[in-house]
């Protein structure tokens, strides 16, 4: 009897032992959701609407079949758009000409929403400590990385039937829709699950984050080089590219739903090797030894300043990186703008604020897209003030000489120095290789121009986000990002909707001169300078006087 009690014992030890290391998934899941209860929604918002509004924007723009034809053949054949967004498989299909940008780009994009979310909520969650604590309950040692790529995979599929239904709200058909959608959770889920690898292999969330970022951009370039092959010669490399699988979806043209399948066994492979992962690494500790640091801290480091320099260089890089591919897209863009730009979109961009040109208007649109999208980099720099006294971190610096107002200001002068280099680097980048293809030399104080006018309204931006982190810092991330959504949907889709002018006039973007070739309204910039030189003063006053919060 004794005997067969054991055995069945040892029959059952190994499954209970496997579920076991799950234990406590469910409650780690609502704790995610809780997080991520604001930034979760703003995201999905940012994606699906953007999507929208590129369909709902070309739609009237090419509504026969032979426009269609004609832009696709265009953009086909200038090896730098196919590189960057990748070849319209279908010319006749109106989803794969409205959405020809965000196919390879926006795939890249749910791609690091999903690398970051995961390494936030298992690394990220280590290195605070909370996982420390919640692992002193009845927690599995799995269930912290369960959860994470459970909340993720909910996160994305959301996003992706969000989507879906905005494009058919736009005027697209079903399936076309779905299968889309179905793109960009392929490239999403495959980075999720590289993600929670690079979680187990670095000590910290910004390594962990930083090695999944550098696999996610060497897949675009992987895919980049496939579609911007001559005759397409290299096309079949796109199957060693999670980016380049969403090309294979065929979305909109003849879908691949196989192709889901695939992104379906990658995700669930790579997270076993997570999984195993796990238990070959201490809690805290990361399968890479951590470098040994100098004897002695750099001069540079003894102050706030260089410190904060330290701590953004990194995010800084990786957008001066994207920043400068984009800017060598433009030129190639513009000298092929007269083959497929017709009547239709001509009166569209004259809309948005060109007059003098149609090279001019274009890249006053496209600049107009680039002033917004630095604005979130400025966001994003400047929430590390906030990362960094939530994680206990600033108290610590506080305690020495360094005072509250000078920490701040080492952030601001980081964030708003970052954007001026992004601007820098964009507008003279931008001037080379617009000047180099139309070979007009006017287009290098044309492209100054363009990118230094963007700066006010960005210093309201941060202005905004200071003053947040200043008054309700526990709500500062959720409340930044959220009036930047506001304020990009507002530009994006607000003349589509016919929403009120003094609407639109909410967002400082809206005010920034379309240049070139608009009218350069001096005294809008100095009022948005002003008001953001305004916003940040209020924020660091409110930074310095109230206490410190977790």
């Amino acid at each position: 009897m004794a005997a067969t009690t054991m055995a069945g014992r040892r029959t059952q030890a190994p499954a209970a032992t496997a579920l076991a290391r799950f234990t406590g998934t469910g409650p780690l899941v609502r704790l995610a959701l809780r997080r991520d209860r604001v930034l979760a929604p703003v995201w999905i918002a940012v994606f699906a609407f953007s999507a929208a509004g590129s369909a709902a924007a070309t739609i009237g723009i090419y509504p026969t079949e032979a426009s269609r034809v004609q832009i696709a053949d265009t953009l086909n054949s200038s090896a730098s758009s196919a590189a960057f967004y990748g070849p319209i498989l279908d010319p006749t299909s109106m989803g794969q000409v409205s959405l020809f940008k965000m196919y390879a780009f926006g795939a890249a994009m749910v791609g690091l929403l999903g690398l970051f979310l995961v390494a936030r909520h298992t690394r990220g969650e280590e290195e605070d400590g909370r996982t420390e604590l919640v692992g002193a309950g009845v927690v599995g040692r799995w269930a912290p990385l369960a959860a994470a790529l459970t909340w993720t995979t909910i996160v994305l599929v959301v996003l992706g039937l969000v989507t879906a239904v905005s494009l058919v709200g736009a005027g697209l058909d079903v399936v076309g829709s779905l299968s889309f959608a179905l793109a960009w959770l392929v490239t999403g889920l495959a980075f999720t699950a590289i993600g929670a690898v690079t979680a187990q292999v670095a000590t910290t969330s910004r390594g962990a984050k930083g090695l999944a970022g550098g696999l996610l951009g060497l897949a675009y370039l992987i895919r980049a080089v496939a579609d911007g092959s001559a005759d397409g010669e290299l096309v079949g490399l796109r199957w060693m590219s999670p980016v380049g699988w969403a090309q294979e979806v065929h979305a909109f043209a003849d879908p691949r739903w196989s192709v889901g399948v695939l992104g379906l066994a990658f995700f669930l492979l790579v997270s076993a090797i997570a999984f195993a992962l796990v238990d070959r690494r201490d809690l805290g500790a990361g399968l890479l030894p951590d470098r040994a640091g100098a004897a002695s801290a750099p001069r540079s480091l003894s102050g706030g300043l260089g410190l904060a320099w330290r701590l953004h260089r990194g995010l800084l890089a990786g957008w001066v990186l994207g920043a400068a591919l984009l800017s060598m897209v433009l030129g190639g863009l513009v000298a092929n703008l007269g083959g497929f730009v017709d009547e239709g979109m001509q009166d569209m961009l004259a809309a948005l604020g060109g007059q003098q040109g149609l090279e001019d208007t274009f890249v006053a649109v496209e600049w107009s897209f680039i002033g917004t999208f630095f604005g979130a980099y400025a966001i994003a720099a400047l929430l590390r003030l906030r990362s960094e006294e939530a994680t206990g971190r600033s108290e610590n610096l506080l305690a020495t000489p360094l005072t509250r107002p000078r920490w701040a200001a080492s952030h601001l002068i980081a964030s708003i120095g970052g954007v001026v280099t992004l601007l820098v680097v964009t507008g003279t980048l931008t001037g080379f290789s617009i000047s180099r293809s139309l070979g007009d030399s006017a287009w290098w104080s044309k492209s100054a121009s363009a990118a230094a006018v963007q700066l006010p309204a960005i210093l309201v931006m941060v202005g905004l986000t200071i003053l947040a982190i200043g008054l309700v810092p526990r709500f500062a991330v959720g409340l930044s990002w959220g009036l930047f959504v506001a304020f990009f949907l507002l530009g994006e889709i607000g003349a589509l909707l016919e929403l009120p002018q003094w609407v639109m006039d909410l967002s400082p973007f809206a005010h920034t001169p379309r240049l070139p070739g608009g009218d350069l309204n001096v005294p809008a910039l100095v009022i948005l300078t002003v008001l953001g030189l305004g916003l940040i003063g209020a924020g660091v006053a409110a930074y310095r006087r109230r206490d410190l919060e977790a």
